[in-house]
C-alpha cells in the first residue's frame, strides 16, 4: 500500500503507448514516449474498420508480455484472475500464449534503427560533463553565499538531482556509449562516479552482469524478486529495511558492500564473486578512486565543519540515493501492471530486455539524459543518451508490432 501511495503521489505513470514524430538533440519538455508493458484484454470489442494511416494515433496499444503460468485452473475466480494475467480469452476464441517467444528477433530491432543513433561523439559527450559539472558548482556556491533556510531545501532537490545526473553520464561510460576511446571512459566515468561515491569499475562490471541476465529470476543483479526460501530465511530487521519505505529508497550504498539478499560479495573487493580475476587490478583502482574522495571529504569535514559539509554534501548525496533507487524500480518492475520474471529455458536477453519499461519524468528527462527512455537501452546499451529517443521511433514499432497487436491483442 505505501509504494502504491508513493507512486502514485509523485504522478509517475509508464509513459504513453506511442510516439510522436522522433526528436533529436536536446529533448524536450513535451516529448512523448513509447512503452513497454503487460494490459490486461478485454473480453468484448468490437474491431470495427480502421485506417492504418491514423489508426495508431487514436487507440492504445502495447506489446503484451506476461510471465509462464504453470498453475491450473479450474473456472470461477481462477479463470478471471488467468484471463487478466495471461489475457486469455475463450469467448473469442483467443489465447495468448505467454511462453511462446517473441515474433520477431533482436536483429530486426537492430536493422531498424538508424545508423547514425550509433555514433558516438566525444565532444558532445564531454559537453553534457562540462555541463552538469558547472551546474553542480553553480548550485554550491549559490547555496553557500545565500545559506538560509530557505534556499537549502531547493539545494538539496537540485543538486541531489544534479548528482544523479553525473551519476547516469559515468553509467554510459561504463556501457562504452559515451565514446569509442575506453581510455577516456575510463577517466570520466571515475571523475564523475568517484565523486558520488560509486566504484566505477565495481559497478560496471555488475551493472553489465544486470544487462547480459535482466528478467532472470536467479541470475539478475539488482532488484530481482526473491524465492520464498530465501524470502522466509531473512531476519525481521532485513525484511523490514528491504520491503518498507522509506528503506529500500536508501539501499543503493548498502547493495554495493554487501549486494542483495541471496547474493555475496561485495563491488569493492577484488575476489567477490562478482568479478573474475583478471578485472583485479580494475577493481583496485575504482576502490582506491573511492577511497581517495572519501578522504577528501573527511578533510573537508575538518576544514569546513560537519554541518556545514552535510548541508552541502550528504543530504544531497542520499537525495541522489534516492534518485537512483527510485528510478531503478519504475524501470524493471510495473505498478499496477506486473512485468515478467523468467527461469531455465523460458529466458532469453530479448525477452528480458522487452520486459524493462520507458518513464516519463516531464521537464526532469532532460535534466538526467533521458534515461527514462530504457527499453531500446536495455536492449542496445551502447547507443549514447542523446540519440535514445531517435533510436525509438515510430516506424520501428509499426513494422514489427502493428500486425502483431491487431490480430492478438487489441482492446
Amino acid at each position: 500500500m505505501a509504494a502504491s501511495w508513493v507512486l502514485s503521489e509523485c504522478g509517475i505513470r509508464p509513459l504513453p503507448r506511442i510516439y510522436p514524430q522522433p526528436s533529436t538533440g536536446f529533448a524536450s519538455k513535451n516529448t512523448n514516449f513509447f512503452k513497454l508493458r503487460p494490459l490486461p484484454v478485454s473480453k468484448s470489442q468490437n474491431l470495427g474498420s480502421f485506417k492504418v494511416s491514423n489508426w495508431y494515433k487514436k487507440r492504445n496499444w502495447a506489446l503484451n508480455v506476461a510471465a509462464p503460468v504453470n498453475v491450473k485452473t479450474v473456472g470461477g475466480e481462477e479463470d478471471k484472475e488467468r484471463e487478466e494475467i495471461t489475457g486469455v480469452n475463450e469467448e473469442e476464441g483467443e489465447f495468448f500464449d505467454p511462453g511462446a517467444p517473441p515474433p520477431f528477433k533482436l536483429a530486426d530491432i537492430k536493422a531498424a534503427i538508424p545508423k547514425h543513433c550509433w555514433v558516438k561523439d566525444p565532444w558532445r559527450s564531454v559537453s553534457y560533463v562540462v555541463r552538469d559539472v558547472a551546474l553542480v558548482f553553480g548550485l554550491a556556491a549559490v547555496a553557500a553565499y545565500f545559506n538560509n533556510w530557505v534556499v537549502w531545501p531547493l539545494y538539496w532537490f537540485c543538486q541531489g538531482t544534479m548528482f544523479w545526473a553525473l551519476f547516469v553520464l559515468g553509467h554510459d561510460c561504463g556501457h562504452g556509449s559515451f565514446s569509442n576511446n575506453p581510455k577516456l571512459n575510463s577517466v570520466v566515468g571515475h571523475l564523475l562516479h568517484s565523486t558520488i561515491l560509486v566504484p566505477y569499475h565495481g559497478w560496471r562490471i555488475s551493472h553489465r552482469t544486470h544487462h547480459q541476465k535482466h528478467g532472470h529470476v536467479e541470475n539478475d543483479e539488482s532488484w530481482h524478486p526473491l524465492s520464498r526460501k530465501i524470502f522466509n530465511s531473512l531476519d525481521n530487521a532485513t525484511k523490514t529495511l528491504r520491503f518498507t519505505l522509506p528503506f529500500p529508497m536508501l539501499a543503493y550504498p548498502f547493495y554495493l558492500w554487501s549486494r542483495s539478499p541471496g547474493k555475496k560479495g561485495s563491488h569493492f573487493h577484488p575476489d567477490s564473486d562478482l568479478f573474475v580475476p583478471n578485472e583485479r587490478k580494475e577493481i583496485l583502482t575504482s576502490t582506491a578512486c573511492w577511497t581517495a574522495m572519501a578522504a577528501l571529504l573527511v578533510c573537508l569535514n575538518f576544514a569546513m565543519g560537519p554541518v556545514q559539509m552535510l548541508k552541502l554534501y550528504g543530504i544531497p548525496y542520499w537525495i541522489f540515493v534516492m534518485w537512483l533507487d527510485f528510478v531503478t524500480y519504475l524501470h524493471h518492475h510495473g505498478h499496477e501492471d506486473k512485468l515478467p520474471w523468467y527461469r531455465g529455458k523460458e529466458w532469453s536477453y530479448l525477452r528480458g530486455g522487452l520486459s524493462t519499461l520507458d518513464r516519463d519524468y516531464g521537464w526532469i528527462n532532460n535534466i538526467h539524459h533521458d534515461i527514462g527512455t530504457h527499453v531500446i537501452h536495455h536492449l542496445f546499451p551502447q547507443i549514447p543518451h542523446y540519440h535514445l529517443i531517435e533510436a525509438v521511433n515510430i516506424n520501428f514499432f509499426l513494422n514489427y508490432y502493428l500486425i502483431f497487436q491487431f490480430i492478438f491483442f487489441w482492446f
